[in-house]
């Protein structure tokens, strides 16, 4: 009995020419008509899926390096036309928070170190006595 495992699916188009045509998408994005490098506009130049993508990250370390550079581009590239005002802001600021970015302003009432911390005010009302409540 043979006891080979089969796979299920077809066969990955994964390979070495594959993640060369990868690797050169960084270089050439603006030649393939992108404004800005992404994890789409390399599954459109691949003609894989977004899903395919992440799987391939999973079991490719050179595919998954070729994505980091991509996010590190694109941060690049978003942060400087954003700064430059070529980029239009609100889309600038969508793409960097993907990226850690934020504008919130986030506030503390006590220091990291706690040397200072709010005061407790406690405001006590007068008992009243049976002498004041005569009415």
């Amino acid at each position: 009995m043979d006891r080979r495992v089969k796979r299920v699916g077809r066969p990955t188009k994964y390979s070495k020419e594959l993640q060369a045509l990868a690797d050169t998408y960084i270089l050439k994005y603006k030649e393939l008509g992108d404004v800005i490098p992404s994890r789409v506009g390399l599954c459109c130049f691949l003609g894989i899926s977004k899903s395919t993508s992440f799987e391939w990250a999973n079991l490719y370390p050179e595919f998954s390096a070729t994505l980091d550079a991509i996010d590190v581009m694109q941060e690049k590239v978003a942060l400087n036309r954003g700064l430059d005002g070529t980029f239009n802001s609100t889309i600038v600021k969508l793409v960097l928070a993907n990226h850690g970015y934020s504008d919130r302003q986030e506030l503390a009432h006590t220091s990291p170190d706690g040397s200072m911390s709010p005061t407790r005010i406690e405001i006590v009302a007068p008992s009243l006595k049976n002498d004041d409540a005569k009415d």
